[in-house]
């Protein structure tokens, strides 16, 4: 019987595998899918729905004991193992509304959980063909090359990335007020609009920080991960760790993770 952190290593490399096999179906699919609304401002393709029977079939095949969480709900593929010691999470297309326009990135999450401890992390950036992933202790690789967080020691010096709300516009007179006050404290502010992507770019230096409200799990599992692996930090907006259901959360190079979190306090009450 394998130990753990050789299952681990195991799974990091069928789900970077199965990423990448994913990220040809949506390629197909570009330009060419049909959109629907299964909520407000929440679409969803064929696909979202193709990649996620793909990967969960998949998944079934290698890990057959494993729990599954996916965004999509396809009736035909719910999962029943409730008391499973493994779950996976899956978002299919991280980024639909930027994928349904063609505008990057839009991105592939994969996440496995051991006992409620996210363990395997990846996330593939379809337009630009970029794979991260990260198992547990074993650090951040991004196309199979170590990367970290960057090094960036001050507010003024810091480039950082957002979502605006679109599912519940409910708290946007907050949100203005958080980002008016880091777009005053800060190099710049970004909304590439792919939750996943953002944590990863966080991940690899890119960004110095992100904030956001409203996520769900699927979003952002794989991405706490690769950032914490980077030698980043990860938390709710009250410093609490493991935010991945939350709804609320604040990933950085952990040097300006504090800094942030006073600039964004508007948004502290929210999904608390």
């Amino acid at each position: 019987m394998m130990d753990a952190h050789t299952l681990y290593e195991e799974a990091r490399e069928v789900a970077a595998r199965l990423a990448r096999e994913a990220g040809q179906i949506v390629r197909y699919y570009a330009g060419r899918v049909t959109v629907r609304e299964k909520g407000y401002n929440e679409l969803v393709t064929q696909a979202d729905e193709e990649v996620q029977r793909f990967l969960i079939e998949q998944i079934r095949r290698h890990f057959p004991e494993h729990a599954i969480l996916a965004e999509e709900n396809l009736s035909d593929m719910q999962d029943g193992r409730e008391g499973a010691s493994f779950r996976w999470i899956i978002d299919p297309i991280d980024g639909t509304t930027n994928f349904t326009h063609g505008v990057p990135p839009y991105g592939i999450s994969i996440a496995l959980q051991h006992e409620g401890r996210t363990v395997v992390g990846v996330v593939y950036d379809v337009p630009h063909d970029e794979l991260f992933t990260a198992v547990r202790g074993g650090g951040l690789y991004v196309n199979g090359v170590r990367a970290r967080v960057s090094q960036t020691e001050t507010l003024r010096e810091a480039l950082i990335t957002t979502g605006f709300p679109y599912r519940e516009v409910v708290h946007l007179e907050e949100y203005l007020e958080a980002l008016g006050r880091v777009i005053r404290a800060t190099r710049g502010v970004r909304r590439p609009g792919a939750a996943s992507v953002d944590l990863a770019w966080v991940a690899c230096g890119r960004f110095d920080g992100f904030f956001e409200t409203g996520l769900s799990p699927w979003d952002v599992a794989a991405g706490i991960l690769l950032v914490e692996e980077g030698g980043g930090r990860v938390t709710d907006f009250h410093g609490r760790p493991d935010p991945i259901f939350a709804r609320q959360m604040l990933a950085t190079n952990g040097r300006i993770h504090e800094a942030l979190c006073e600039l964004v306090a508007p948004l502290h009450h929210v999904y608390a």
